[in-house]
């Protein structure tokens, strides 16, 4: 624990779906959700007025159409995420040598270790300055937690949730805490929780109190001594660059216990992707494919998987992933899982196998993007197409949310295919709500396109962050000790 608030925690709020509304002006104040399309498609991402209609990222898509029929269903567009992703990891490591990324929308930043903080002030000003800064050069928002740990800077961060700063001022960290469900430290799951709770602790006080000798004999040595020290508000990891780590890894605790042996595999693929994409984030490849699943009595098992080379590629690590899971016991049900990658490289061999997974990929993805955006009010169900049908090649050229260029009527994106058709919104990031416009899918007019920029003209920040103050006094510009949205 540091005796001053400099690590940082940033986490974008809704990324992909804010970039998605931030892109799409008749999409702005709208419900958003971005995910696979298909029968199997699961949720990625949900706006914040999505999300007050009950979806959530992880949820099958099919139960987020019954929740909110008339949101816009988009098929991911990666490729602008990671050039917004981008540009926030490069104000990042204008404020220390020391950026842990945590995937394409969040970030640990050891700001003593950049000389930009070294007290509560400086802190602040930075953290602010960095919320303007990201505004002004991806038109999006994050939010920002400061504390003198990484626990407590995550924590900072959700409680600021959305658009906003928490600073936790050194000594406040237990009464911080202390009232604060169990469930609020991490690893701690809906499933953990009820477990806790019925042994009588439903706050960070409880926990405290209880002891470690008592956490140790409810959930085991190795995470009732985490849970422990966590209620204390102890935690000394410091900020590992991602190129220094030796591994990169997800890992999610399920509100129930999974039981359903169909349902744990896929949230194993839907780890897998994740860890991709953290991978990437930072420009690495692995070679090791680590699985891990705690069972319902709390019991840790691990399995692990050497590639021939360095990957990647997300077909190549789920589906490692998933032959992995075939040698689990889940019977008795799985509270948590993970997906992880090791034995980390530069660059990424060619795989013999990832030829043909692509091919797999390509397949999935197709058959996910295939159908028709709901009719208004309800769902539409429409067969999948056959292999080579050419309503499967129509859905692979245009997916739902995707850019497209028309050479008469200009930029827009496809709000759905279908029969034959593909309709378009023809719209900019900074001009008003378009027009919609419905074409033949193989009209020689129209054509696939690369996302625009979020903002037109970015403002430079070249030098920043040389203006930021810098001081020792402990005067807080605010005028208070915690900044909350």
């Amino acid at each position: 624990m540091r005796p001053a608030p400099t690590i940082l925690h940033l986490d974008m709020d809704a990324f992909y779906a804010s970039a998605e509304q931030a892109a799409k002006p008749s999409l702005r104040g709208k419900a958003v959700v971005v995910g696979g399309l298909g029968p199997r498609g699961v949720v990625a991402t949900a706006s914040y007025e999505a999300r007050r209609l009950g979806v959530h990222s992880a949820m099958p898509t099919a139960q987020a159409r019954r929740l909110a029929p008339n949101a816009a269903y988009l098929v991911p567009r990666f490729s602008l995420y990671r050039t917004v992703s981008d540009q926030v990891m490069e104000l990042l490591g204008r404020l220390s040598p020391l950026v842990e990324p945590l995937s394409l929308d969040e970030a640990f930043v050891d700001l003593e270790a950049g000389g930009t903080a070294d007290d509560s002030a400086s802190a602040r000003a930075t953290g602010e300055g960095l919320r303007t800064a990201i505004r002004a050069v991806t038109g999006l928002s994050g939010s920002v937690g400061l504390a003198g740990s990484k626990m407590l800077a995550k924590i900072a961060s959700e409680e600021a949730k959305p658009d906003g700063l928490l600073l936790i001022e050194p000594g406040t960290e237990r009464d911080l805490l202390a009232p604060m469900s169990v469930r609020i430290l991490p690893g701690v799951g809906p499933a953990t929780g009820d477990h806790l709770r019925r042994a009588g602790m439903t706050t960070v006080h409880d926990l405290a109190e209880a002891g470690e000798a008592e956490l140790v004999r409810l959930v085991g040595k190795a995470h009732g001594h985490g849970l422990y020290r966590m209620a204390l508000g102890l935690d000394d990891r410091p900020v590992v660059a991602e190129r220094d780590a030796k591994s990169v890894s997800v890992e999610d605790t399920f509100d129930v216990d999974l039981h359903d042996r169909v349902r744990v595999r896929a949230e194993v693929e839907r780890l897998a992707v994740r860890c991709v994409e953290r991978l990437r984030a930072a420009d690495r490849s692995g070679r090791t494919v680590v699985l891990k699943v705690r069972r319902y009595d709390f019991s840790t098992l691990t399995r692990s998987e050497t590639l021939r080379g360095p990957t990647d590629d997300p077909t190549v690590v789920r589906e490692a992933a998933g032959r992995l899971l075939e040698s689990v016991d889940t019977t008795g049900g799985v509270r948590l899982l993970g997906v992880g990658v090791t034995g980390l490289a530069d660059y990424t061999q060619e795989d013999l196998f990832a030829q043909a997974a692509d091919a797999r990929e390509l397949a999935q993805r197709a058959r996910e993007h295939s159908s028709p955006p709901p009719a208004e009010g309800g769902e539409e169900s429409v067969p999948e197409p056959e292999p080579d049908s050419a309503e499967l090649l129509a859905a692979r050229r245009w997916p739902a949310g995707h850019d497209v260029h028309h050479e008469e009527h200009g930029h827009g994106w496809v709000q759905g295919s279908g029969v034959g058709r593909v309709t378009v919104r023809f719209e900019e990031p900074w001009s008003a709500p378009g027009r919609v416009l419905t074409f033949r899918v193989d009209d020689p007019l129209l054509r696939p396109a690369d996302p625009l920029p979020l903002v037109r003209e970015p403002a430079d920040y070249s030098s920043w962050p040389a203006s930021l103050p810098k001081s020792r006094s402990g005067a807080d510009p605010s005028g208070g000790g915690e900044s909350s949205p």
